[in-house]
């Protein structure tokens, strides 16, 4: 009876080990099919080839333990900051540059804080959320005041124009690059100083040569006297281009200083306007047109707004085709809608901008594409001179003016006439609302 129990309680323990084992053997397949890089090698044990592939695991994970060293040392010496955040806003890594541009000298590597803590920028934060959140690229820019413990060193931070490229990373980790914008800046403003005390000092000498050619028309016989009338269109027109760039500084520096608000009515404004141009539409047949409420008021200045729609229509006067039809399309805003904003569509029938000059149709001295003219059979000699290509200061004047009544102005194509399509929205003054 006991020879019987013993064989028994064997006979159990035997079965009991063949089913650990196989049990065993089980999970090792399939840990193997999740790991397995190479089965040429079927006839090695479950064990060896366990080890063989988790060796092999190792060299990759190396593998790419070396490629990230790189890809981090080319970001160290990249010209451009770059950082990246976890999911929590937490910065996990950035480059020396990133630690220059937003004082983080002090971080080091492995110091997982708020990126918030570290940096003051909410900008540099909400872009972060926003990118995390819509899951696409996003671009912002900005003015970064670096901030400092030490109250004696705040004096000596600079402030910086910073632009910032954002990816969705991952995991809901985002990677951040950021370019300095301010040695831009700066050369930007030295150029606009410098060509502002031209302007100013050309000014005097401009208008003495005017004055003498005068002079000189008067006293010539009329047989050279030709020689002299050429003059006058040029000098006229470098005084009207110094004029012009005194005037856009001025609104660049202060631009609402001299601004006198008063009730506009936009469609009596447009005519007015029109009125002035009709006559060199006329000789290309042009038309305008006009679609929205019949009267809609706006608070501005009446002679500033003048000269908006002056070099609005007279571009479109000049780029439209002949017998061209030019569309003003005037929208106001719900009643309810916090601000309130008039939005005037101005439509030619023209050739368009092309797509590389929308960027920069508002930069001074920004000159487009010749080919967004008429054809050359539709223009006259007169009108082919220099003194009718533009300054390419009217649209940067326009601009400046929109900002100075706080509004935004935009250049597009539009999708029906493929002509140009300028949109100007400003606030609505409230008699529009009340009844």
């Amino acid at each position: 009876m006991a020879l019987l129990a013993f064989f028994l309680g064997l006979g159990i323990g035997i079965g009991f080990w063949l089913w650990q084992r196989t049990q065993f053997q089980g999970k090792l397949r399939h840990l193997l099919r999740m790991v397995q890089t190479d089965t040429s090698e079927i006839s090695l044990s479950l064990l060896s080839r366990l080890r063989r592939e988790i060796s092999l695991q190792q060299q990759q994970r190396q593998e790419l333990q070396n490629q990230l060293e790189i890809w981090q040392q080319l970001l160290q010496v990249a010209p451009l900051g770059y950082l990246q955040v976890d999911e929590e806003n937490q910065l996990l890594w950035c480059n020396q540059q990133a630690q220059q541009l937003l004082g983080l000298q002090k971080w080091e590597p492995r110091q997982v804080r708020l990126l918030l803590e570290l940096v003051r920028s909410y900008e540099l934060d909400q872009l972060i959320e926003q990118t995390r959140e819509r899951q696409q690229p996003e671009v912002q820019e900005w003015v970064f005041h670096p901030a400092s413990a030490d109250a004696a060193a705040i004096g000596g931070l600079r402030s910086l124009n910073l632009r910032a490229f954002s990816w969705p990373l991952p995991a809901g980790q985002v990677g951040v690059f950021l370019e300095n914008r301010q040695p831009l800046v700066e050369l930007t403003q030295a150029r606009d100083r410098l060509v502002s005390d031209l302007a100013h000092e050309l000014r005097t000498p401009l208008t003495s040569i005017r004055l003498v050619v005068e002079t000189l028309q008067q006293q010539l016989e009329p047989s050279t006297r030709r020689w002299v009338d050429r003059l006058v269109p040029e000098v006229d027109r470098l005084i009207n281009l110094v004029q012009t760039w005194l005037e856009l500084s001025q609104l660049e520096v202060d631009p609402s200083r001299k601004l006198n608000f008063q009730p506009v009515e936009v469609r009596s404004l447009i005519n007015s306007v029109w009125q002035t141009l009709e006559p060199l539409a006329r000789q290309h047949q042009l038309s305008l047109t006009y679609s929205g409420p019949e009267t809609v008021w706006l608070s501005a200045d009446k002679s500033r707004l003048t000269q908006v729609f002056l070099n609005l229509l007279d571009n479109a006067i000049k780029y439209t085709y002949p017998q061209g039809t030019i569309r003003v399309e005037v929208n106001l805003s719900p009643a309810e809608a916090t601000p309130q904003q008039v939005q005037i569509n101005i439509i030619d029938s023209g050739p368009g901008f092309p797509e590389s000059d929308l960027p920069h149709v508002f930069e001074r001295f920004y000159r487009g594409d010749p080919a967004r003219t008429r054809q050359p059979a539709s223009l006259s000699n007169s009108e082919a001179s220099p003194e009718n290509t533009g300054s390419g200061l009217g649209l940067a004047i326009v601009r400046q003016i929109v900002l100075a009544h706080n509004g935004t102005v935009k250049a597009m194509n539009h999708p029906e006439t493929g002509g140009a399509w300028l949109q100007v929205e400003l606030p609505a003054a409230m008699a529009n609302f009340s009844n």
